[in-house]
């Protein structure tokens, strides 16, 4: 069979040429709006994702301003510290990444993942997470040249907050540690890990000390490996404060509190500014810093001397005869005659009760002056029950009691200044006579604060001005209210408190070198039987409590001093020789001593009745 051959001329049908010519032309067309697509279209978007995946950011944490006392001691600093972190989006295997840690660390991988759990739902974003925060310097160094290998892991230099003098300032002080949930929903500036105040000034001043983060830029390679770093943005630590504590004077003050539960105030009557402020029993303020275990925690909270409690601001004690100064002031204002006497027997009959003088047998005639000087209970009953609580009332409230002195540190309490509309509202009851005798001698519902004391005190000798307690050195006298008493008044109970100490209950300050004044206070924490027992013979629990306030003038130093004893017994054998230990630094010649500062009280004076103050104003 012959077959024949098609010839050179032959030409594929037509169709199928314009088939094979639609489909170059699309398969063109196609590439072209492909890569307008990629190129132009999205080529700014995939510009950053590139730049991102090339390009990382991370924090620079800010030092946390210092905390020094007068003198420029540190009293909080910063240590240096370490944290491994874990990016959530560069890790394709979370618990894989865990795993290996744990055996880098030997801490359990359960513990590990734990905390990740817990921080990752602190936020909604994806931060990079503290697995591990304080790591030593040695397992940064063991650990490092395998976290280099793993973009997904990074450690990372922070500070610790430390406190040289652990205890003794702590609830000054307070502490920092890490901020929780809610503490990031309403700070946006914080993120996980973020260390901030959680007490003390720490808290109270936590925008000022926390400074600014800063930003890095990582260059990394395909590897995640790290090729260059610069500083996007440099951090700004937070402001150093200069206090006005002394830590001299803190030391002694504790070391003469001894071990007894109480607390102790020194400050300058003419500026305000806090010398020392003394708790006992305290805490130690790192342990919240490196990471309170929860038996640490139950152990703290569960004591029975409550030593997170600061007695200064927090406690509320009924103010004992340290109050007699306040209701002298009142009988003063309503114009009894500070030479008219009282005759006491040892008690004041009312009704059908007799209320009793802390002195069996009484004290004979009592004039106001020696009624002070000897801090009898009957002459307050006759007087009190001539005025009526309606004055007491009012006056102690218009002298700052039961109100906050605005000291910088959280959760101060007021105190109690009790009244005929508090009964009323607080038991559906009328008041009664023998209430206002309780309230006169410092007894019954009347609650102050040692800060509180102390600041009246300073109000008798400053002119009759309430200061703000200050604790920044630099800080000027702020004025918040002013006694409602004469000048001749505030005179009279300043001297009565100057023969106190001279010849009274005080006189255990008493120094030659120097003018003192002073008042004491046995405050009653339960209700006297008829059976007269001695400190040591009653239960712990049962004892008074011991207050004196007091004042020391020598040249140029003027210093006020408060101390309260819980339990302590008597004023003039407990809390008085606490205070004649203090005075016995303050009032040495060697130390550098307190300047009036009359310049700025008088500006703060001036600024304050600018402002529109009327003596007749009560607060």
């Amino acid at each position: 069979m012959k077959i024949e051959l098609e010839g050179e001329g032959y030409q594929p049908s037509k169709p199928g040429l314009i088939f094979i010519q639609c489909l170059v032309l699309a398969l063109f067309v196609t590439f072209v709006l492909r890569f307008w697509y990629l190129q132009i279209h999205m080529g700014e978007e995939f510009a950053e994702r590139a730049s991102s995946n090339r390009l990382h950011y991370k924090l620079i944490y800010a030092p946390r301003g210092f905390l020094q006392d007068r003198n420029g001691v540190l009293l909080a600093e910063n240590l240096p510290a370490f944290a491994l972190t874990l990016n959530q989006q560069d890790c394709p295997d979370i618990t894989a990444t865990i795993s290996q840690v744990s055996n880098w660390t030997g801490i359990p991988a359960e513990t590990l993942l734990t905390r990740y759990q817990q921080e990752r739902q602190k936020s909604q974003r994806p931060e990079p997470i503290s697995l591990i925060v304080g790591i030593p310097f040695d397992q940064v160094a063991k650990i490092e040249p395998f976290v280099q290998r793993m973009p997904e892991l990074s450690i990372e230099t922070r500070t610790r907050r430390n406190y040289p003098h652990g205890a003794l300032f702590a609830h000054i002080l307070g502490y920092v540690a890490e901020a929780n949930e809610k503490e990031m929903e309403r700070d946006p500036d914080l993120s996980l890990g973020d260390d901030i105040g959680k007490l003390g000034l720490e808290s109270k001043m936590e925008k000022r000390l926390r400074g600014q983060k800063g930003r890095a830029q990582e260059e990394r390679n395909a590897y995640g490996v790290t090729l260059s770093s610069s500083i996007a943005r440099e951090a700004q630590s937070g402001d150093s404060i200069t206090l006005s504590l002394d830590l001299e004077v803190q030391k002694l003050a504790v070391k003469a509190l001894g071990e007894h539960s109480g607390c102790i105030v020194v400050m300058e009557p003419y500026t305000g500014k806090v010398i020392a402020l003394v708790t006992q029993p305290s805490f130690d303020n790192n342990a919240f810093s490196t990471g309170l275990t929860s038996s640490q925690w139950d152990e703290l909270r569960n004591n029975p001397r409550f030593p997170m409690q600061n007695r200064t601001i927090q406690s509320e004690y009924p103010p004992g005869s340290v109050w007699k100064l306040v209701t002298a002031g009142v009988f003063l204002k309503e114009g009894i005659n500070p030479n008219e006497t009282v005759f006491c027997s040892g008690a004041y009959r009312l009704g059908n009760r007799n209320f009793r003088c802390w002195k069996q047998g009484g004290h004979g005639s009592m004039s106001m002056k020696a009624a002070l000087m000897n801090s009898c209970d009957v002459y307050f009953y006759h007087m009190s029950d001539r005025v009526g609580i309606d004055k007491i009332s009012a006056y102690a409230r218009a002298c700052g009691f039961g109100a906050q002195t605005g000291i910088d540190l959280p959760y101060e309490r007021g105190g109690l200044v009790p009244s005929r509309e508090w009964k009323r509202q607080r038991t559906g009851s009328s008041w009664q006579r023998g209430e206002t005798l309780n309230v006169s001698i410092g007894q019954g519902a009347t609650l102050v604060t040692p800060l509180q004391v102390a600041v009246y005190t300073s109000a008798l000798l400053n002119g009759g001005y309430l200061l703000k307690p200050s604790l920044i050195l630099s800080e000027p006298p702020q004025v918040t209210g002013k006694l409602p008493s004469t000048p001749e008044e505030q005179a009279f109970l300043v001297e009565s408190m100057r023969l106190t100490a001279e010849s009274g209950t005080a006189r255990v300050i008493a120094r030659p070198d120097a003018v003192m004044g002073g008042k004491t206070g046995t405050a009653q924490v339960r209700r006297i039987d008829n059976e007269r027992l001695k400190t040591h013979q009653m239960a712990y629990e049962h004892r008074d409590h011991a207050w004196i306030t007091t004042w020391a003038q020598k040249g140029d130093k003027s210093y006020v001093i408060t101390v309260m004893v819980e339990h302590g017994g008597g004023g003039s054998t407990t809390a008085g020789p606490v205070a004649r230990d203090i005075y016995r630094y303050l009032l040495d010649d060697a130390y550098p001593g307190s300047q009036p500062h009359m310049n700025l009280l008088s500006q703060a004076i001036e600024k304050f009745e600018k402002n529109g103050y009327s003596p007749d104003m009560q607060q």
